[in-house]
Protein backbone atom coordinates (compact mmCIF):
# COMPACT_ATOMS: atom_id res chain seq x y z
CA UNK A 1 0.00 0.00 0.00
CA UNK A 2 1.59 3.47 -1.19
CA UNK A 3 1.84 5.73 2.02
CA UNK A 4 1.82 9.37 1.85
CA UNK A 5 4.92 11.05 3.44
CA UNK A 6 4.87 13.34 5.89
CA UNK A 7 6.30 16.52 6.08
CA UNK A 8 9.36 17.09 8.13
CA UNK A 9 7.82 19.65 10.12
CA UNK A 10 4.83 17.78 11.12
CA UNK A 11 2.90 19.01 14.51
CA UNK A 12 0.22 17.57 16.97
CA UNK A 13 -2.27 19.81 17.63
CA UNK A 14 -4.62 20.37 20.38
CA UNK A 15 -6.20 23.41 21.18
CA UNK A 16 -3.46 26.21 21.69
CA UNK A 17 -0.64 23.44 21.98
CA UNK A 18 1.27 22.53 19.44
CA UNK A 19 4.11 19.46 19.85
CA UNK A 20 6.97 18.66 17.31
CA UNK A 21 7.00 14.56 16.16
CA UNK A 22 10.10 12.87 16.51
CA UNK A 23 11.19 11.83 13.49
CA UNK A 24 9.70 8.75 11.70
CA UNK A 25 10.36 6.47 8.88
CA UNK A 26 7.30 8.23 7.28
CA UNK A 27 9.05 11.70 7.48
CA UNK A 28 11.76 12.13 3.89
CA UNK A 29 9.97 9.73 1.73
CA UNK A 30 10.15 10.07 -1.66
CA UNK A 31 13.43 11.94 -1.11
CA UNK A 32 12.77 14.53 0.96
CA UNK A 33 16.27 15.80 1.85
CA UNK A 34 16.89 17.51 5.45
CA UNK A 35 18.68 21.23 5.22
CA UNK A 36 22.27 22.05 5.60
CA UNK A 37 23.53 23.97 8.40
CA UNK A 38 26.75 25.00 9.59
CA UNK A 39 28.37 25.48 13.15
CA UNK A 40 31.39 27.51 13.91
CA UNK A 41 32.95 26.59 16.90
CA UNK A 42 35.82 28.95 18.45
CA UNK A 43 38.70 28.26 20.76
CA UNK A 44 40.96 31.16 22.59
CA UNK A 45 43.74 29.73 23.39
CA UNK A 46 45.61 27.55 20.84
CA UNK A 47 46.43 23.96 21.81
CA UNK A 48 49.12 21.89 22.70
CA UNK A 49 50.02 20.63 19.42
CA UNK A 50 52.53 17.25 20.82
CA UNK A 51 48.55 15.86 22.33
CA UNK A 52 46.57 16.90 19.00
CA UNK A 53 47.95 15.91 16.10
CA UNK A 54 49.18 12.63 15.21
CA UNK A 55 52.75 11.63 13.16
CA UNK A 56 50.06 9.55 10.53
CA UNK A 57 47.94 10.78 7.88
CA UNK A 58 44.49 9.64 6.83
CA UNK A 59 42.01 7.89 8.78
CA UNK A 60 44.79 5.17 10.19
CA UNK A 61 46.60 7.49 12.57
CA UNK A 62 47.71 6.33 16.08
CA UNK A 63 45.49 8.60 18.30
CA UNK A 64 47.17 10.92 20.43
CA UNK A 65 46.14 11.95 23.97
CA UNK A 66 43.23 14.49 22.67
CA UNK A 67 42.14 12.44 19.75
CA UNK A 68 41.82 9.41 22.04
CA UNK A 69 38.42 11.81 23.24
CA UNK A 70 37.00 11.84 20.01
CA UNK A 71 37.56 7.94 18.47
CA UNK A 72 34.26 7.32 18.53
CA UNK A 73 34.07 9.78 15.60
CA UNK A 74 37.13 8.91 13.36
CA UNK A 75 35.46 8.99 10.13
CA UNK A 76 33.41 11.49 10.88
CA UNK A 77 35.79 14.32 11.19
CA UNK A 78 38.97 15.52 9.46
CA UNK A 79 41.79 17.05 11.38
CA UNK A 80 43.52 19.77 9.68
CA UNK A 81 46.86 20.92 10.70
CA UNK A 82 49.33 23.38 9.02
CA UNK A 83 46.75 25.63 8.47
CA UNK A 84 46.25 29.26 9.14
CA UNK A 85 45.52 32.98 7.91
CA UNK A 86 48.81 33.52 6.87
CA UNK A 87 50.20 36.84 7.32
CA UNK A 88 48.48 37.74 11.14
CA UNK A 89 49.90 38.72 14.01
CA UNK A 90 51.01 36.75 16.92
CA UNK A 91 48.23 38.04 19.00
CA UNK A 92 44.90 37.40 20.77
CA UNK A 93 43.28 40.18 18.85
CA UNK A 94 43.36 38.27 15.37
CA UNK A 95 40.24 35.93 17.16
CA UNK A 96 38.39 39.13 15.33
CA UNK A 97 39.12 37.71 12.09
CA UNK A 98 38.94 33.51 12.72
CA UNK A 99 36.01 33.52 10.53
CA UNK A 100 36.44 36.55 8.18
CA UNK A 101 39.68 35.68 6.55
CA UNK A 102 40.49 39.40 6.20
CA UNK A 103 43.64 40.38 4.55
CA UNK A 104 46.59 40.85 7.16
CA UNK A 105 46.37 44.83 7.30
CA UNK A 106 43.02 44.24 8.01
CA UNK A 107 44.00 42.85 11.48
CA UNK A 108 47.56 44.81 11.62
CA UNK A 109 46.57 46.67 14.97
CA UNK A 110 43.94 45.37 17.85
CA UNK A 111 42.48 48.66 18.36
CA UNK A 112 41.89 49.29 14.95
CA UNK A 113 40.29 46.32 13.15
CA UNK A 114 39.06 46.73 9.58
CA UNK A 115 37.19 43.25 9.14
CA UNK A 116 35.53 41.46 6.28
CA UNK A 117 32.31 39.61 6.41
CA UNK A 118 32.30 36.24 8.16
CA UNK A 119 31.65 33.14 7.22
CA UNK A 120 28.61 32.50 9.12
CA UNK A 121 27.01 35.27 7.85
CA UNK A 122 27.67 34.75 4.02
CA UNK A 123 26.03 32.07 4.39
CA UNK A 124 23.13 33.24 6.39
CA UNK A 125 22.66 36.14 3.38
CA UNK A 126 22.29 32.55 1.75
CA UNK A 127 19.71 31.06 3.88
CA UNK A 128 18.92 32.44 6.65
CA UNK A 129 15.30 33.68 6.06
CA UNK A 130 14.09 29.91 5.88
CA UNK A 131 14.25 29.57 9.71
CA UNK A 132 12.91 31.54 12.50
CA UNK A 133 16.34 33.06 13.57
CA UNK A 134 18.49 34.52 10.61
CA UNK A 135 21.66 33.34 12.13
CA UNK A 136 23.10 32.69 15.82
CA UNK A 137 25.89 34.27 17.54
CA UNK A 138 27.00 32.91 20.71
CA UNK A 139 29.67 33.69 22.87
CA UNK A 140 31.12 33.20 26.35
CA UNK A 141 34.43 35.14 25.70
CA UNK A 142 35.21 38.28 26.67
CA UNK A 143 36.30 39.02 22.92
CA UNK A 144 35.25 40.93 20.36
CA UNK A 145 32.42 39.51 18.26
CA UNK A 146 33.24 36.25 15.66
CA UNK A 147 30.96 37.15 12.91
CA UNK A 148 30.89 40.33 11.12
CA UNK A 149 28.68 41.71 8.64
CA UNK A 150 29.42 42.69 4.63
CA UNK A 151 30.98 46.22 5.70
CA UNK A 152 32.96 45.24 8.09
CA UNK A 153 30.88 46.35 11.79
CA UNK A 154 30.17 43.21 14.64
CA UNK A 155 27.07 41.38 14.71
CA UNK A 156 25.69 41.91 17.99
CA UNK A 157 26.18 38.00 20.11
CA UNK A 158 24.00 36.29 22.92
CA UNK A 159 25.91 35.86 25.63
CA UNK A 160 22.61 34.12 28.07
CA UNK A 161 20.90 30.63 27.40
CA UNK A 162 18.14 31.40 29.41
CA UNK A 163 16.75 34.15 26.85
CA UNK A 164 17.96 32.05 23.90
CA UNK A 165 15.85 29.58 25.15
CA UNK A 166 13.08 31.99 25.51
CA UNK A 167 13.28 33.23 22.26
CA UNK A 168 13.39 29.94 20.46
CA UNK A 169 11.26 27.79 22.48
CA UNK A 170 8.59 29.91 24.54
CA UNK A 171 5.55 31.30 23.16
CA UNK A 172 4.39 34.74 24.12
CA UNK A 173 0.56 35.27 25.08
CA UNK A 174 -1.72 36.79 22.98
CA UNK A 175 -1.71 40.25 24.45
CA UNK A 176 2.36 39.85 24.23
CA UNK A 177 2.21 39.22 20.93
CA UNK A 178 0.58 41.79 20.32
CA UNK A 179 2.54 44.13 22.14
CA UNK A 180 5.91 42.60 20.01
CA UNK A 181 4.01 43.47 16.93
CA UNK A 182 3.92 46.83 17.99
CA UNK A 183 7.04 47.64 18.89
CA UNK A 184 8.37 45.97 15.37
CA UNK A 185 5.99 48.72 13.68
CA UNK A 186 8.02 51.30 15.92
CA UNK A 187 11.08 49.81 15.04
CA UNK A 188 10.15 49.70 11.25
CA UNK A 189 9.27 53.88 11.27
CA UNK A 190 11.91 54.29 13.08
CA UNK A 191 14.52 52.92 10.45
CA UNK A 192 12.78 54.92 7.89
CA UNK A 193 13.15 58.14 9.62
CA UNK A 194 17.03 58.03 10.18
CA UNK A 195 17.05 56.88 6.41
CA UNK A 196 15.71 59.61 5.28
CA UNK A 197 17.68 61.77 7.16
CA UNK A 198 20.94 60.23 6.10
CA UNK A 199 20.23 61.02 2.53
CA UNK A 200 19.47 64.36 3.43
CA UNK A 201 22.78 64.44 5.31
CA UNK A 202 24.72 62.85 2.90
CA UNK A 203 24.21 65.57 0.21
CA UNK A 204 26.51 67.56 2.26
CA UNK A 205 29.17 65.41 3.23
CA UNK A 206 32.98 64.46 1.31
CA UNK A 207 33.91 60.72 0.17
CA UNK A 208 35.09 59.68 3.27
CA UNK A 209 32.54 60.95 5.39
CA UNK A 210 29.82 59.23 3.02
CA UNK A 211 31.56 56.05 3.41
CA UNK A 212 31.01 56.06 6.96
CA UNK A 213 27.50 56.76 6.41
CA UNK A 214 27.22 53.89 3.34
CA UNK A 215 28.27 51.45 6.22
CA UNK A 216 25.44 52.81 8.39
CA UNK A 217 22.84 52.41 5.64
CA UNK A 218 24.19 48.95 5.75
CA UNK A 219 23.26 48.48 9.25
CA UNK A 220 19.72 50.10 8.90
CA UNK A 221 19.11 47.78 5.67
CA UNK A 222 20.11 44.78 8.20
CA UNK A 223 17.97 45.53 11.12
CA UNK A 224 14.92 45.66 8.78
CA UNK A 225 15.69 42.57 7.22
CA UNK A 226 15.25 40.99 10.75
CA UNK A 227 12.48 43.23 12.01
CA UNK A 228 10.70 41.87 8.71
CA UNK A 229 12.06 38.06 9.52
CA UNK A 230 10.61 38.67 13.07
CA UNK A 231 7.10 40.18 12.31
CA UNK A 232 7.01 36.92 9.61
CA UNK A 233 7.62 34.77 12.37
CA UNK A 234 6.04 36.06 15.64
CA UNK A 235 2.14 34.74 14.77
CA UNK A 236 3.59 31.04 14.47
CA UNK A 237 3.59 28.94 16.93
CA UNK A 238 7.15 27.64 18.37
CA UNK A 239 8.42 23.86 18.65
CA UNK A 240 7.50 22.68 22.09
CA UNK A 241 10.46 20.63 23.75
CA UNK A 242 11.12 18.80 27.04
CA UNK A 243 13.62 20.96 28.31
CA UNK A 244 12.39 23.45 29.97
CA UNK A 245 14.03 27.32 30.57
CA UNK A 246 15.61 25.63 33.93
CA UNK A 247 17.60 23.39 32.20
CA UNK A 248 19.77 25.91 30.33
CA UNK A 249 20.53 28.63 33.46
CA UNK A 250 22.48 31.28 33.10
CA UNK A 251 24.22 30.41 36.55
CA UNK A 252 26.24 26.87 36.48
CA UNK A 253 28.99 25.22 38.98
CA UNK A 254 31.67 25.26 36.43
CA UNK A 255 32.82 26.03 33.27
CA UNK A 256 32.01 22.79 32.23
CA UNK A 257 28.99 22.18 32.71
CA UNK A 258 28.34 25.50 31.04
CA UNK A 259 29.90 24.68 28.00
CA UNK A 260 28.01 21.26 27.76
CA UNK A 261 24.89 23.19 28.12
CA UNK A 262 25.61 25.55 25.48
CA UNK A 263 26.40 22.10 23.07
CA UNK A 264 22.98 21.18 24.26
CA UNK A 265 20.93 24.04 22.90
CA UNK A 266 22.92 24.52 20.01
CA UNK A 267 21.75 21.28 19.21
CA UNK A 268 18.36 21.62 20.12
CA UNK A 269 17.93 25.19 17.83
CA UNK A 270 19.61 22.95 14.99
CA UNK A 271 16.66 20.04 15.62
CA UNK A 272 14.00 22.14 15.78
CA UNK A 273 15.06 23.93 12.82
CA UNK A 274 14.76 27.27 14.40
CA UNK A 275 18.00 28.34 12.82
CA UNK A 276 20.55 27.02 10.27
CA UNK A 277 23.69 29.16 10.96
CA UNK A 278 25.28 29.07 14.53
CA UNK A 279 28.85 30.73 16.05
CA UNK A 280 29.62 29.80 19.10
CA UNK A 281 32.77 31.43 21.28
CA UNK A 282 34.41 29.49 23.87
CA UNK A 283 35.73 31.51 26.98
CA UNK A 284 38.88 30.88 28.60
CA UNK A 285 38.19 29.06 31.80
CA UNK A 286 39.02 29.62 35.49
CA UNK A 287 39.65 26.08 38.01
CA UNK A 288 36.85 26.52 40.17
CA UNK A 289 35.24 23.33 41.47
CA UNK A 290 37.19 21.35 39.50
CA UNK A 291 39.12 18.73 41.20
CA UNK A 292 42.42 18.24 38.98
CA UNK A 293 42.78 22.16 37.71
CA UNK A 294 45.19 23.84 40.04
CA UNK A 295 45.58 27.11 37.95
CA UNK A 296 43.72 28.63 35.39
CA UNK A 297 43.84 28.24 31.69
CA UNK A 298 45.46 31.32 30.55
CA UNK A 299 48.01 30.51 32.99
CA UNK A 300 48.36 27.07 31.79
CA UNK A 301 48.23 28.00 28.34
CA UNK A 302 51.43 30.06 28.74
CA UNK A 303 53.19 26.92 29.91
CA UNK A 304 56.69 27.90 28.54
CA UNK A 305 57.50 24.41 28.16
CA UNK A 306 57.17 24.00 31.90
CA UNK A 307 55.69 20.21 32.37
CA UNK A 308 53.50 20.80 35.40
CA UNK A 309 51.73 23.88 33.45
CA UNK A 310 51.96 21.88 29.99
CA UNK A 311 49.82 18.60 32.31
CA UNK A 312 47.44 21.51 33.82
CA UNK A 313 46.65 22.58 30.24
CA UNK A 314 46.13 19.18 28.70
CA UNK A 315 43.84 18.61 31.54
CA UNK A 316 41.78 22.22 30.65
CA UNK A 317 41.69 20.75 26.67
CA UNK A 318 40.89 17.09 27.28
CA UNK A 319 37.82 18.23 28.84
CA UNK A 320 37.11 20.98 25.74
CA UNK A 321 37.99 17.92 23.48
CA UNK A 322 35.45 15.62 25.67
CA UNK A 323 32.78 18.02 25.59
CA UNK A 324 33.04 18.34 21.37
CA UNK A 325 32.90 14.70 20.92
CA UNK A 326 29.98 15.21 23.23
CA UNK A 327 28.08 17.45 21.26
CA UNK A 328 29.14 15.89 17.79
CA UNK A 329 27.54 12.33 19.52
CA UNK A 330 24.47 14.60 20.17
CA UNK A 331 23.97 15.42 16.33
CA UNK A 332 24.67 11.87 15.18
CA UNK A 333 22.24 10.45 17.27
CA UNK A 334 19.44 12.77 15.68
CA UNK A 335 18.07 10.98 12.93
CA UNK A 336 16.96 13.13 9.70
CA UNK A 337 16.10 12.08 6.27
CA UNK A 338 18.57 10.98 4.84
CA UNK A 339 20.86 9.87 7.68
CA UNK A 340 21.47 12.02 11.07
CA UNK A 341 22.01 15.75 12.24
CA UNK A 342 25.37 15.37 11.72
CA UNK A 343 25.71 14.47 8.36
CA UNK A 344 23.72 17.56 7.60
CA UNK A 345 25.86 19.77 9.55
CA UNK A 346 29.45 21.33 8.92
CA UNK A 347 30.75 21.73 12.33
CA UNK A 348 33.96 23.20 12.39
CA UNK A 349 36.37 23.99 15.62
CA UNK A 350 39.02 26.27 15.78
CA UNK A 351 40.99 28.44 17.72
CA UNK A 352 42.77 31.69 16.29
CA UNK A 353 45.89 30.61 18.07
CA UNK A 354 48.61 27.39 17.11
CA UNK A 355 50.56 27.85 20.21
CA UNK A 356 49.06 30.52 22.94
CA UNK A 357 52.24 30.13 25.14
CA UNK A 358 54.10 31.88 22.44
CA UNK A 359 50.69 34.13 20.82
CA UNK A 360 52.09 31.91 17.55
CA UNK A 361 48.84 32.75 14.67
CA UNK A 362 50.23 29.49 12.82
CA UNK A 363 49.30 26.17 12.56
CA UNK A 364 45.58 26.54 14.00
CA UNK A 365 44.18 23.59 15.46
CA UNK A 366 41.06 23.00 13.41
CA UNK A 367 38.39 20.34 12.76
CA UNK A 368 35.59 19.83 10.35
CA UNK A 369 32.89 17.36 11.26
CA UNK A 370 29.93 15.84 9.70
CA UNK A 371 28.30 17.73 6.46
CA UNK A 372 28.70 15.21 4.07
CA UNK A 373 32.43 15.58 3.44
CA UNK A 374 34.50 12.68 2.87
CA UNK A 375 36.77 12.53 5.51
CA UNK A 376 40.07 12.13 5.68
CA UNK A 377 40.95 11.34 9.48
CA UNK A 378 44.39 13.88 9.63
CA UNK A 379 44.96 16.18 6.26
CA UNK A 380 48.20 17.71 6.68
CA UNK A 381 49.85 20.72 5.33
CA UNK A 382 53.42 21.90 5.60
CA UNK A 383 53.75 23.55 9.37
CA UNK A 384 56.43 26.04 7.97
CA UNK A 385 54.49 27.35 4.61
CA UNK A 386 50.78 26.99 6.12
CA UNK A 387 47.75 26.30 3.69
CA UNK A 388 45.62 28.92 3.45
CA UNK A 389 42.30 28.04 6.51
CA UNK A 390 39.97 29.95 4.24
CA UNK A 391 40.40 28.04 1.17
CA UNK A 392 38.26 25.48 3.29
CA UNK A 393 36.14 28.04 3.68
CA UNK A 394 35.20 28.38 0.30
CA UNK A 395 34.61 24.74 0.04
CA UNK A 396 32.11 24.65 3.18
CA UNK A 397 30.41 27.61 1.15
CA UNK A 398 30.01 25.69 -1.89
CA UNK A 399 28.51 22.44 -0.42
CA UNK A 400 25.86 24.83 0.37
CA UNK A 401 25.67 25.81 -3.54
CA UNK A 402 27.42 29.20 -3.34
CA UNK A 403 29.13 29.48 -6.56
CA UNK A 404 31.78 31.04 -5.37
CA UNK A 405 35.74 30.51 -5.70
CA UNK A 406 36.82 32.91 -3.14
CA UNK A 407 36.55 34.24 0.52
CA UNK A 408 38.39 36.38 2.69
CA UNK A 409 42.19 35.90 1.80
CA UNK A 410 42.03 32.37 -0.14
CA UNK A 411 43.74 31.39 -2.81
CA UNK A 412 42.24 29.19 -4.24
CA UNK A 413 39.76 25.69 -2.93
CA UNK A 414 40.26 23.17 -0.67
CA UNK A 415 39.56 20.00 -2.84
CA UNK A 416 40.75 17.22 -0.26
CA UNK A 417 37.71 16.56 1.48
CA UNK A 418 35.31 15.83 -1.65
Amino acid sequence: MMINPLPRRTFLRAGAACVALPMLDAMGAKGETAPKRMVLVHRPLGTYHPHLVPEQTGLNYQAPRYLQKLEEHRGKFTLLSGVSHRGYPNSHHTDNAIFTGVDPAGVARGDDIHNSISLDQELAEHIGGETRVRSLTLNSANCASLSWNRKGVPVPMNRRRSQLFRQLFIDGTPEEIEAELRRLEHGKSILDDMRDQLKSLTKKLGAADRERIEIMETSIREAEQQLHQEEAWITKPKPVVEATEKDFADQTNTWLESQQRWYALIHLALQTDSTRVIVYGLGEHNNNNIADLEIGHHDASHHGKNPEKIEQFARYEEKEYANFAGFLKMLGETREPGGNLLDNTQVLLTSNLGDASAHASNNLPTFLAGGGFKHQGHLAFDPKNNYPLSNLFVRMLQRFDLETDRFGNSTSVLSELG
